[in-house]
């Protein structure tokens, strides 16, 4: 009898922690199996865009739904027209007009491997965009025997299709299973892009050097490899990368204000975080952390929060909202919100805004609770105005009028 009790006690607990990891699994950055596929077709603007009314700290803020019916959008990149580029992860690129009707699907999208977390992933305008038309967008690749990476491509934007489609990036190895692929872009205005990615759930390979996985990568915008990356020249390392021992890193931009790029990452069962990566250094994972495994258990590797030559967090939660998506807010004096840091949560589905002072992060709020959706993105328009991303199978574009001045 001991015994019987004893089994069913442990299945129990086996069972809870599977739940649990399922949940946070899907808090941290994916969708279930079995979301809807949107339809392929373009869709009309809407009559009227619905607004409404949210609380914030500094006052009313106003609430306008752009467009709907997106299948699980990923990214938004923000068009010199008004108008909007938008990925979805099934694999489709949209436009979006500033009125909301949606296109159909952009041509010559390459392949992505569209499972768990991977996908068609970030989109971001090339520095020269207004000239060149070029955008650059990451993806889950797929690659032999199941297996799956995140790669980068540079691409020229047209009205129906994007056409000289070029891979500048290739995660190598590539690996077997359905999560952490990352990924965002960022320029640093200094001819550099950099590209982040997930470790693939596959934690030592964050701590090695020889392998791509749960790195920073820098490259040039062609996507050579700049000769003064921390690693090159090195026979044990990869000169593409940037910074090391990152966990899923799906939120990236450049402070206009320094120049200086900021990533913020997942952690585990807590511990989400942001870091500015500086080149060569090691941000510790999965050796310290402020996060356990999602059975409650602590992660393997992990010998506490601190280790020598391993660098802290800037900025680190607890408690992970789930992080995807960054945008500073500066350059708006007017603005109630400016000197600030916004960021989607996918857990929390909220949308986080940080107050800055300088780089020195002073005060959070939560914005958007009333919604109860995924933020996935989050943008910041040079008109002062924020727009988001909703993850759901119904996704939404949102814009946010800021509280009056």
């Amino acid at each position: 009898m001991r015994h019987h009790l004893h089994c069913t006690a442990l299945a129990f607990a086996l069972s809870l922690s599977l739940a649990a990891c399922q949940a946070q699994q899907g808090a941290d950055q994916g969708t279930g199996k079995g979301a809807a596929d949107a339809a392929a077709s373009a869709k009309p603007a809407p009559k009227s865009m619905p607004t409404q009314t949210v609380a914030s700290a500094n006052g009313p803020v106003q609430v306008t739904e752009i467009a709907s019916g997106l299948s699980h959008p990923w990214s938004v990149a923000l068009l010199p027209d008004g108008s909007f580029l938008v990925t979805e992860r099934p694999g489709r690129m949209r436009r979006v007009s500033a009125d909301g009707a949606v296109s159909a699907p952009l041509g010559g999208v390459p392949e992505v491997w569209a499972q768990g977390q991977g996908g068609l992933l970030d989109v971001a305008l090339a520095p020269d965009f207004a000239s060149s038309k070029r955008i650059y967008f990451s993806y889950a690749e797929p690659g032999e025997n199941g297996t799956a990476g995140t790669a980068a491509a540079m691409a020229t934007l047209g009205d129906a299709a994007i056409t000289d489609v070029r891979r500048i990036y290739q995660q190598q190895p590539k690996l077997e299973g359905p999560n952490h692929f990352g990924s965002r872009i960022a320029f640093d205005g200094k001819g550099h892009v950099f590209i982040t990615q997930g470790e693939r759930n596959d934690r030592p390979t964050a701590q090695k050097l020889d392998m791509l996985q749960g790195k920073v990568v820098r490259l040039n915008l062609d996507g050579s490899v700049p000769s003064d990356n921390p690693f090159v020249g090195r026979k044990d390392a990869r000169p593409e990368i940037w910074s090391y021992g990152h966990r899923n890193m799906q939120s990236l931009a450049t402070d206009p204000r320094t120049g200086k790029v900021w990533e913020a990452e997942h952690g585990p069962r807590g511990g989400d975080e942001i870091n500015i990566p500086e080149p060569g250094k090691n941000y510790g994972w999965p050796i310290i952390t402020h996060g356990i495994n999602y059975s409650g258990l602590k992660i393997p590797e992990a010998v506490g929060t601190s280790a020598p030559g391993m660098e802290q967090p800037y900025h680190v939660w607890e408690k992970s909202p789930g992080l995807s998506g960054m945008a500073f807010y500066t350059g708006h004096a007017g603005s109630k919100w400016d000197n600030s840091l916004f960021l989607g949560a996918l857990a929390d589905s909220s949308l986080i805004r940080l107050s800055l002072d300088g780089d020195k992060i002073t005060g959070e709020e939560r914005l958007l609770k009333e919604l109860t959706s995924r933020i996935r993105d989050v943008r910041v328009g040079s008109d002062g105005k924020v727009y988001v991303l909703t993850d759901e199978d119904n996704g939404k574009l949102l814009r946010l009028d800021p509280p009056a001045g």
